[in-house]
Parts: C-alpha cells; sequence; structure tokens
C-alpha cells in the first residue's frame, strides 16, 4: 500500500527510507517520483490529509478550502510600513498547492534567467539548458493553449478593451487535458481536467514503490556526523490538528518541499542557514490586485476556464495581468458594502467581469518562527512596487471602460464602485497600503539558490550549504520574483534537482 494515514497509527512511527521528501506538492512529488523511479526507497510526508480528486472534486468552495486549504484560506502576511495585508493561499493536502492553483504554467521569462545568472552567479541557468527540464514537465502534465471556445464572457470582454487600447491580450497555457471550463481551478477540478501531482507525478511515485504518510508535521532534519540523516516531528489528530505519538524517518537523504512558508522554518528549525543568515528572508510573493467590471449585459464570467488569457505589455514595468474568475459565492463575500447594500452588489454578479493584474516584486518579506506551529510572517513592499500598483489599478480599469463597462470596482478597501470620471477624481496614488485588498498564491524565495555561501541557502543543485544530504527542490528556492505563475519554473528546477539527486552517489 502507497498511502498511509498517520493520524491513524496507534503510538510512535519509525521508518527507514534512502530519500525522506517532506511535502507532496509541485516539487516533492515530481522529486519523489524521479528518484523512486532511480530505485531509491522513497518516503513522502505530509502534514495535510489525503483528498482524492472524486471527494474535492464534489466539495463545495467553503468546504474545499476547510479541506484543503492551509488555515482554510486565511494565511496573512502582515504588511509592514506602506504595505498591504496580503492573504497567500496556500494548500495543505496531497498535491499540495497543485491541486488549488488556476492551472496556468509559464516558463521561467528569460531576462529572469539572465539576472540569474549575472547577479546570482548561477551559470547554468539559460533558457537552452533548462527547456529539456520544461519540455520533461509540459509533456507529463500536459501543458497546452487554453482554446478560444473556453474564454468567459469576462475575458472576451476585456480582450475587447485592451484591443481597442492596441494591447490585444494573449492566450495562456495550462496544465489540463479536456477542460470544460467550470471556473473552479482554485477550489479542486471537478472533473479530473486539471493534472495536478496528485493525478500524475504522484501516481508515478507510488508505482515505483514510493510510501506516503499523511498527517506528518515535520519539525526538523536530524544529522549524524555533520551530515542529514532523516527527518522527525509529530502525528497529528485528523480532525483536531493535535499531536499526538512522535515520528521519525531515518535516510541519508532529506528533500524539504514544504514551500516557501515552512520549508524556512524546518532549515531554522535545524540550524541551517546561520552563515548567511538568508533562511526565511527574501520573500516574494507576486502581491495581486483584481478590478471588477459592471455591465449593463448578464457576463457571466464564471462560465469558462477560469485564466484563459494574460498580458505582459507592462511587464517592463512590473505588471502582468491575468484573466480569473471565482464562483459567484466566495465573489459575493468579496464585494462591498454592508447589509442591504452588500446584497445590492451581490445581485449584480451575473453583471460582474474580473481581471486581475500582479507585481513583479523584490523580496521583501520575511519568514520569522511564530508562537506555534506556523511561522510570522511581515512583508514590506517596496517603494517602486508601492508605485506601481496604482498604474496597475487604472490600466485594468480603463480597459474595463474602453470594453463599455459602466463602473469598476477597485481593490481599494470601503470605496464603492466609480464611474470612469470619478476614477479619474480618485487619488489613487496617495491610498495607504493598510487600505489595499490584496492577494497571493506566490511565495518565493525563503531559501534562495546562489553561488556562495554567504548569500543564499543552497547550491545550484539546491543542496543546503552547511547540511551535506539535506536538498530543498520547491518555491522556496527560487532567486528572484519572476512576473509570472510559478509552478512550472517550480517542477522545471525540483526536476533537474532530482535528476541531480539521482546521479550522485550518496
Amino acid at each position: 500500500m502507497s498511502l498511509h494515514d498517520g493520524s491513524k497509527h496507534a503510538g510512535d512511527l519509525s521508518l527507514d527510507a534512502d530519500v525522506v521528501v517532506v511535502g507532496s506538492g509541485t516539487g516533492g512529488a515530481v522529486v519523489a517520483a524521479v528518484l523512486a523511479e532511480a530505485g531509491r526507497r522513497v518516503v513522502i510526508v505530509e502534514e495535510g490529509r489525503h483528498v482524492p480528486q472524486q471527494e474535492y472534486g464534489r466539495l463545495s468552495p467553503s468546504q474545499q478550502m476547510r479541506a484543503m486549504w492551509r488555515d482554510a484560506g486565511l494565511t496573512f502576511a502582515v504588511g509592514v510600513g506602506d504595505s498591504p495585508m496580503i492573504n497567500v493561499m496556500m494548500g495543505k493536502c496531497v498535491g499540495g498547492s497543485s491541486t488549488l492553483t488556476g492551472g496556468v504554467c509559464f516558463r521561467t521569462p528569460g531576462f529572469i534567467l539572465r539576472t540569474w545568472r549575472e547577479q546570482r552567479g548561477l551559470a547554468e541557468f539559460s533558457e537552452e539548458h533548462l527547456a529539456p527540464y520544461f519540455e520533461e514537465v509540459e509533456r507529463e502534465i500536459n501543458v497546452v493553449e487554453v482554446p478560444a471556445a473556453l474564454r468567459s464572457r469576462s475575458t472576451v470582454l476585456f480582450n475587447e478593451g485592451a484591443t481597442k487600447l492596441g494591447h490585444p491580450l494573449k492566450p495562456m497555457r495550462r496544465n489540463t487535458k479536456d477542460c470544460e471550463g467550470n471556473s473552479k481551478c482554485n477550489f479542486g477540478c471537478p472533473t479530473g481536467a486539471k493534472r495536478s501531482v496528485d493525478l500524475t507525478y504522484l501516481p508515478r511515485a507510488f508505482a515505483a514503490g514510493a510510501q506516503l504518510w499523511t498527517h506528518c508535521l515535520v519539525q526538523q532534519v536530524t544529522n549524524a556526523g555533520g551530515r542529514a540523516s532523516g527527518v522527525e516531528g509529530r502525528l497529528l489528530h485528523g480532525v483536531t490538528g493535535e499531536p499526538l505519538g512522535r515520528f521519525v524517518v531515518k535516510a541519508p537523504r532529506v528533500v524539504l518541499a514544504a514551500g516557501g512558508y515552512h520549508s524556512p522554518l524546518i532549515a531554522m528549525a535545524s540550524g541551517v542557514g546561520r552563515a548567511s543568515g538568508q533562511v526565511g528572508k527574501n520573500l516574494t510573493l507576486h502581491p495581486g490586485f483584481r478590478v471588477m467590471g459592471r455591465f449593463d449585459e448578464p457576463v457571466e464570467g464564471w462560465r469558462g476556464a477560469l485564466q484563459s488569457m494574460y498580458s505582459d505589455a507592462w511587464e517592463h514595468e512590473g505588471m502582468t495581468l491575468t484573466s480569473l474568475f471565482v464562483p459567484p459565492g466566495v465573489l459575493a463575500a468579496m464585494l462591498p458594502g454592508i447589509g442591504p447594500k452588500h446584497a445590492d452588489n451581490a445581485q449584480l454578479i451575473r453583471h460582474l467581469g474580473i481581471f486581475g493584474g500582479m507585481v513583479h516584486d523584490d523580496g521583501g518579506g520575511v519568514v520569522r518562527r511564530g508562537p506555534g506551529r506556523e511561522p510570522f510572517v511581515t512583508y514590506r513592499m517596496a517603494a517602486k512596487d508601492k508605485a506601481i500598483v496604482p498604474k496597475l489599478i487604472r490600466v485594468m480599469a480603463d480597459i474595463w471602460f474602453a470594453a463599455g463597462a459602466k463602473e469598476v470596482t477597485i481593490p481599494v478597501l470601503g470605496t464603492a464602485p466609480l464611474t470612469a470620471d470619478q476614477l479619474r477624481a480618485f487619488d489613487l496614488e496617495h491610498v495607504k497600503g493598510r487600505d489595499l485588498e490584496c492577494s497571493s498564491q506566490h511565495p518565493l524565495g525563503t531559501c534562495r539558490m546562489g553561488a556562495t555561501k554567504e548569500s543564499s541557502v543552497v547550491d545550484a543543485n539546491g543542496e543546503a550549504w552547511e547540511l551535506p544530504g539535506l536538498t530543498i527542490a520547491d518555491g522556496s528556492v527560487v532567486p528572484t520574483s519572476l512576473g509570472v505563475n510559478p509552478q512550472l519554473t517550480i517542477m522545471a528546477m525540483a526536476l533537474r534537482i532530482a535528476r541531480r539527486v539521482a546521479d550522485a552517489k550518496a
């Protein structure tokens, strides 16, 4: 049997393996599959529960958030200075955030790789070098261009407005097969069309003999003689999350793939990062902002793919625009107003279009140990990034008006919908950071990769400078913000790291 429920194990648990992988998301699943197929005995430990696709596909958004999102979707980075509070959504389940993304797949932009080579000393990281890894992942998870037939009316209207202003949108690529356009990607695909790692890489790992234990909270990496020797932590109750027995996995190779928030926590607890002082620092988030346009005609933007088009026309200014929509019940909770006014606004959902924009940010976040098992995370938005936000909002609003919208709702807390004249008069440039509604699903950089132990946590192969045998293979090693959705970059980097580990003697 490949899947084991740690919450049902009586007493303490002790396991042996060649490799223990912490986390079953985009990074961990790729590494587990590659190393299991290379003949290594692989044990994967996952803090969350296993929710089969047949189950999560039937859950309502609120049920799914409680079952699969960390903190039921209420994880935040606390804004410092003139910075917004940022809702950072991430998965806590078998398959991790892979099961909860919109499925968008961008390769790492060439200008980003150039920065890595020239400023981070990562000489190998060229488009030519990474192309085989991207190609292999794209084949495995079926990355395809979203067809025009799956574009929602919301996206079609935004594209009409963008085209009128001289900036037509481009089609997105996503990891889907036979997508029906249910617009529920962020809440677990109801048909299994999204080829997340629970449906691709993890079955490969299991077929090659890997085992996965759920409800296992890793607290630290153990070491013997200055080398990683496994992990230890606590088994968790399946309902309350309370700690049960202890568990230990003994393995000469440890792979951390717990994500940008939790891999640095485990690294800190294991004594990693003292030399560079970089563990938990350099957090980038791609702060995201949405603007809604209200039309006289029905839009019903939930009919179609959640994300199908984007614009990089303002990439040189640090902005990427991406289509999106969310289920009406979730959208209703986001609308402004109280009591009857809120109810009136909710009645307009059929007439709303939504588009989002994200900022290609500097590393202004810090992950620290919190009072409990979760980290305390702060984020100080760089002044140049904060200056981008008004421009980003105005660009999206202008496009909606060009498409025929009568009003727009901007991400400024407490602000009623605005007409074009009202928006022009609105002093966006002096809105306080705390008054901005902001979200993210892209925590990166907190165990960043680099060429020297003084400036980074891991080397170009993902191995921790200060603890041989410990490899990190998730979004935390991505050296800088990408400006695009990171799923494909994380998976390609994890594949590259896994191949290096498979080729190593120990």
